[in-house]
């Protein structure tokens, strides 16, 4: 039986985020104050501002955290290979279990990133370029080993988005365990439902 790895308390601010994350991915980004934030996080309202300076501060923060997590956690799965084939399933695993794991932190991501202004808008645009870049890489990869089709620019949005969209339906306790479902897509995505 393999040891039980002891976690270490939640900063203040990780307890901040998380309540900002829950509040803002059930109610919105507009729909919740910071009052109900503070009482989430169990902290008065004045130590709440000592922790961040706005909301906005907080969604940008949440939306950053999410995208920077995707992004290593996806360039470690395509440097475990060179065959893009094997890269696109691991980057594909990779991301599903990235949702699967912050839930609120994507739906925020998802639903509220619109809210951003000014520079924490284009800083957040840029870092979600360099993720799609990267499964930009992958696909164009598959295409110069001659396993893909095409790597237009359409088709690794489509991919992007059959992927993020998986937010919304899966589920920790639902009937496919993620592997599973990562598969499926994967196969959906690169042989299509034709039968051959």
């Amino acid at each position: 039986m393999a040891e039980k790895v002891e976690t270490a308390p939640q900063s203040t601010r990780e307890r901040i985020l998380q309540a900002a994350a829950e509040a803002f991915a059930d109610k919105g980004f507009h729909g919740t104050g910071m009052t109900e934030i503070g009482e989430l996080a169990q902290i008065q309202r004045g130590a709440l501002y000592y922790h961040i300076g706005s909301k906005e501060e907080l969604l940008y923060d949440l939306c950053r955290q999410h995208v920077e997590l995707a992004l290593a956690n996806g360039r470690v799965a395509v440097a475990a290979s060179q065959d893009a084939r094997e890269q696109f399933r691991a980057l594909a695993l990779a991301h599903l279990q990235t949702l699967m794991d912050r839930r609120p932190f994507v739906v925020v991501a998802e639903r509220e990133m619109h809210a951003l202004t000014g520079e924490r808008a284009t800083d957040l645009n840029k870092l979600r370029r360099e993720y799609q870049d990267l499964f930009a890489e992958v696909v164009t990869r598959g295409v110069e080993q001659g396993h893909f089709a095409c790597a237009e620019p359409l088709e690794v949005m489509g991919v992007m988005g059959l992927l993020n969209y998986t937010y919304v339906w899966l589920r920790p306790s639902g009937p496919n365990p993620i592997e599973e479902v990562s598969q499926r897509l994967c196969d959906l995505l690169m042989n299509g439902m034709i039968r051959r």
